[in-house]
């Protein structure tokens, strides 16, 4: 009998949150799932209910930032199945409270949103070209869509996430490659959990993998959720310079 090739998935920060809920969601008979985590611990733990549903599983605690490493592990999966969808979805967030530790923190943020990104995305894209499929999957947020003061450097590395990904889906498309920003509102989340302030329109991690999974299947170039989120942000967006300039200064600092 034919061996059935496997559909490779990659999700990266897989170990909670939005990452856990679409590993789980995608765990069935037939998919190699490639999950990363920082937390061994949790990591195994939803590895092994994937498992559960019928999914092959192969889980490292491979750091995103580590180039080589995030290579050797892309092209492992790709050894093993087809490689069909790279969720690029590990990202940190925080605030600092001292100007002197400044530059370590805001070179720690984006070593994880920005390089992270390239180190998940880019070794994936020569395999989906040559196999003329694929599709690859960023995770931003809505507070990419505008420079929050309170969120340094949070929302500028979530703006090049969703910014990179929509350059890119341009030009892998005639590659035979899809390309989708995910741009979330607040999600019930480790990172989440941190947040002193109001957050409006909070919804479950579940949902929102329901969200991007449905979103991708149907090919969206960008997902940004939940609506009324985007609509305000893209309201505040129109506003005169000066004007949006003084909202944002009085927005709540992340922990």
């Amino acid at each position: 009998m034919e061996q059935t090739e496997l559909s490779g998935i990659v999700i990266t920060g897989a170990s909670s949150g939005i990452g856990q809920a679409l590993a789980e969601l995608y765990a069935r008979p037939g998919v190699l799932l490639a999950l990363t985590g920082r937390d061994a611990t949790r990591l195994e733990a939803v590895a092994e209910a994937c498992r559960q549903r019928g999914a092959a599983v192969e889980a490292e605690t491979v750091p995103v930032t580590d180039h080589a490493g995030m290579q050797a592990f892309i092209a492992k999966v790709a050894a093993r199945s087809r490689l069909d969808l790279v969720i690029a979805n590990a990202g940190v967030s925080g605030g600092f409270k001292d100007w002197a530790d400044f530059d370590a923190y805001i070179r720690a943020i984006t070593s994880v949103n920005i390089d992270g990104v390239l180190n998940t995305v880019n070794p994936a894209i020569p395999v989906m070209v040559q196999q003329r499929s694929g599709q690859i999957a960023i995770v931003a947020s809505i507070a990419g869509f505008l420079a929050m003061p309170g969120a340094v450097p949070y929302s500028a590395t979530k703006h090049f996430a969703r910014a990179y990904a929509e350059e890119l889906r341009g030009r892998l498309a005639r590659e035979g490659v899809r390309v989708s920003s995910i741009c979330p509102g607040f999600v019930t989340t480790r990172m989440t959990a941190r947040n002193t302030f109001p957050m409006p329109f909070l919804m479950d991690e579940q949902r929102a993998a329901r969200i991007i999974a449905d979103g991708l299947a149907r090919d969206q170039g960008r997902i940004a959720f939940p609506w009324p989120m985007l609509a305000m942000v893209r309201l505040l967006g129109m506003l005169p310079y000066p004007l949006l300039d003084w909202v944002l200064r009085r927005s709540p600092a992340k922990n």
